[in-house]
């Protein structure tokens, strides 16, 4: 899991953006100390650098002072005025903080270019995260709190997603060709299981009728 330090503001959109990093799969270390200094962000150990300067322009002389010690990629949240002062200092920027989704994205294609990205078996999708390393799931950044047979139900459709297994397909992948209970246990299973990881805007296993299941693509 690649390590992002980012420095930001105390601030609403300041947590959202450290949430969503989280969902997609990075550590996220915050710093918010205007006071800073680069030897404090390279003590993180960083894959890349994530500055905002929007909310704390005084971050300015961090991000001046990281290359100097650090060969990281470097993100900057500012408006290209701000951009062209630092003689560049960064790699890349997005303009405005509130704009998650482009500086996710430009995150990825940093750490890509960086050779940095680090491989994971997690899954991933809207929101949803299965972590198998320690058996964990969360939707939304919220730990759900789930059986071993939902959790390697839910791991193996999602395993898979697109592909629709019946009734038995399932038994036999996840109870496994020794057991002797009906396909019931696959319905009662779903059902607990949905009641925990979706709501009404949010669907991630469907039913496909008269033939079993499916987990949704992305």
């Amino acid at each position: 899991m690649n390590n992002i330090v980012l420095l930001a503001g105390q601030n609403e959109q300041t947590g959202k953006l450290a949430d969503e990093l989280s969902r997609n799969n990075y550590s996220c270390t915050v710093l918010s100390d205007s006071g800073l200094s680069a030897s404090a962000i390279i003590s993180c150990e960083p894959d890349l650098v994530l500055i905002d300067l929007t909310s704390e322009p005084a971050f300015e002389r961090v991000c001046r002072e990281i290359k100097k010690g650090l060969d990281v990629p470097v993100l900057a949240i500012a408006p290209v005025s701000v951009v062209l002062k630092l003689d560049g200092q960064v790699n890349d920027f997005v303009s405005s903080i509130s704009s998650i989704p482009e500086a996710i994205l430009r995150v990825g294609r940093l750490l890509d270019a960086a050779g940095k990205r680090v491989k994971t078996n997690q899954i991933s999708a809207r929101g949803l995260l299965i972590d198998p390393e320690k058996y964990e799931v969360y939707v939304n950044g919220r730990l759900v709190d789930l059986t071993f047979k939902e959790y390697e139900l839910l791991k193996f459709l999602a395993s898979n997603p697109g592909r629709v297994f019946t009734r038995d397909m399932l038994l036999n992948r996840v109870w496994g060709e020794d057991y002797f209970g009906g396909d019931r246990s696959v319905d009662v299973q779903i059902r607990r299981l949905r009641s925990k990881i979706e709501d009404n805007d949010t669907t991630f296993i469907d039913t496909v009728r008269n033939i079993g299941y499916r987990f949704k693509k992305t």
